[in-house]
């Protein structure tokens, strides 16, 4: 606050005069942060890597990390930080192999932060954070077969592992079924999404639950069951964070379920396929939108999940069982706030 003296008028005979009276009239002025008092801070924070858009910060972890915030607003609105959470996704089964089913896809509605266009499943709140380091974890994609699993050449897939930022946690996808284990072996994972039902020769496979646990909106779909018979016995697709895997029968072997589109990072981005189904012959399914894993498998390239999107990886088919399946991608961890 900055004091002025007011002039205090005098008049006399026709003749004014001026004298300044310090301390019988004065006033103030209030200074703000608008007239040289300072701008008002925003949030300061380290982790992972950083990129700007507009008057916006995003965070990017795609490993373990921790959000780091030094500095918070004095306006509480400004203190909310807008986040994407997003599992492993699950491995695919070999030798009629289903899909591995997408990581959990978990997101806030973006109307914190730059109303930006987020998820049709995004849910939940925003959250106001404190002067407090935020662990990160971020899960890994589940292993295809020979990683895990039952007999050489007929394996499950393995399940993705979870990923956490506060509050929330998406579940690692379940991993896709895998045949000629035997009525006592698991054919499926329930999961984030699940993975795809296994056709056992003659049998079906059912596929796996999604949202598993359940959580709202969900944060993922169920895996598709294996069906038919020799020579094809079509296998389940993974379950993808908008849509259920396909069933596989008679010919058809099933597809991924699709991901999530968001534009928490700017550019719409797509996360969260389902890995296709694999059957005999080489015969396989396509991968749902958003890095779900597709044959034909080579290794390292088209049988896994894409890296950092949660995708599930695809099923093996039958004959293949040298190269396996795919392995399930890496999960991620965004996190969106004003800085400026």
């Amino acid at each position: 606050m900055r004091k002025i003296d007011i002039p205090l008028t005098v008049e006399s005979k026709g003749q004014k005069n001026q004298q300044s009276h310090r301390g019988k009239s004065f006033g103030y002025q209030v200074l703000g942060f608008g007239a040289g008092g300072g701008a008002v801070p925003f949030i300061t924070a380290t982790g992972g890597t950083i990129t700007e858009t507009g008057d916006y910060k995003i965070h990017t972890f795609t490993g373990p990390g921790t959000f780091c915030v030094s500095t918070l607003s004095p306006l509480g609105p400004e203190n909310a930080v807008d986040w994407q959470v997003v599992a492993g996704g699950g491995g695919g089964g070999t030798a009629y192999g289903g899909g591995g089913g997408a990581g959990g896809y978990r997101e806030s509605p973006g109307t914190a932060t730059g109303s930006y266009t987020a998820s049709p499943i995004a849910g939940g709140a925003a959250v106001t954070v404190t002067k407090s380091a935020y662990p990160i974890t971020v899960g890994g994609g589940g292993g295809g077969h020979p990683n895990c699993g039952g007999p050489t050449g007929s394996g499950w897939g393995c399940k993705g592992t979870d990923s956490v930022f506060s509050s929330y946690t998406s579940s690692g996808g379940g991993g896709g079924g895998g045949s000629n284990q035997g009525p006592s072996a698991p054919t499926y994972q329930n999961g984030g999404s699940a993975g795809g039902g296994s056709n056992t020769p003659g049998a079906c496979g059912p596929g796996g639950t999604g949202n598993t646990p359940p959580v709202s909106p969900a944060q993922g779909f169920p895996g598709g069951s294996g069906g038919g018979t020799a020579p094809w016995h079509g296998t389940g697709g993974g379950g993808g964070a908008t849509a259920a895997g396909t069933n596989g029968g008679g010919t058809n072997v099933g597809n991924g379920g699709n991901g999530a589109t968001t534009c928490i990072s700017a550019s719409p981005v797509v996360k969260g396929g389902g890995g296709g189904g694999g059957a005999y012959s080489l015969h396989y399914g396509s991968g749902g939108t958003g890095g779900g894993g597709y044959g034909p498998i080579t290794p390292g390239t088209t049988g896994n999940g894409g890296t950092n999107t949660g995708g599930g990886g695809a099923g093996g088919a039958y004959g293949e069982a040298c190269v396996g399946s795919g392995n399930g991608g890496g999960g991620v961890v965004i996190l969106r706030y004003k800085f400026q």
